[in-house]
């Protein structure tokens, strides 16, 4: 009972940790045509990940494709998202939409399963038929390269955008620039997403 309770204690300092330290970023158009001028270092194309089949992926081959980047996790109160990311790719993914899960166990280990048990059930749990990825680290000492260029400004020449829960949300255009960070709890279906997503189309 003790144990039950310092959990709800804890929860109820991440959530207001995450109320406070992750706010949704959108990326002007400025700065975004500034860092594709100056930019000279790494690309998003760059990265080479494992997808949930453990086969090797080059992030080069969405080149020209809109890409919103999710950490997952099988065990969350935001879990029930896989259905809104299901329903936004089928929408748009013959507009060039494509969404990569990535699940981490990073927070509370609320993705405790391995690479086939996560596909078993993000398939007959919600459906999901976009691309998955193996589990990786999306914060601290073993944070995945993919992540630290997406969530550290001095990598990715717009943003710092550090990951505080499962679900939070990359949005990248057709020339690999992000363009967006939104918080774990802000979903698809809402018009802040719906509208940048739509600018970008």
């Amino acid at each position: 009972m003790i144990f039950n309770k310092k959990n709800i204690l804890l929860c109820l300092l991440v959530t207001n940790f995450m109320s406070v330290s992750c706010r949704n970023q959108i990326v002007s158009q400025e700065d975004i045509s500034k860092e594709k001028a100056l930019q000279s270092g790494q690309s998003i194309y760059d990265f080479t990940v494992y997808d949930i089949d453990s086969n090797e992926v080059s992030l080069s081959q969405y080149k020209g494709k809109i890409l919103l980047i999710v950490n997952v996790a099988s065990k969350c109160g935001n879990t029930p998202q896989y259905a809104g990311l299901e329903q936004l790719y089928e929408k748009y993914k013959d507009q060039g939409l494509v969404i990569l899960g990535f699940p981490s166990n990073d927070f509370l280990k609320q993705e405790p399963g391995n690479n086939a048990e996560i596909k078993s059930f993000c398939q007959s749990t919600y459906g999901v038929q976009f691309p998955m990825f193996s589990k990786i680290h999306v914060r601290g000492k073993d944070i995945a390269p993919l992540y630290q260029f997406l969530t550290e400004k001095d990598k990715n020449g717009v943003l710092n955008a550090p990951v505080t829960w499962n679900f939070q949300k990359f949005l990248v255009n057709r020339t690999g620039q992000i363009v967006a960070s939104f918080q774990p709890r802000t979903k698809v279906e809402e018009s802040i997403f719906q509208n940048t997503l739509k600018k970008i189309l």
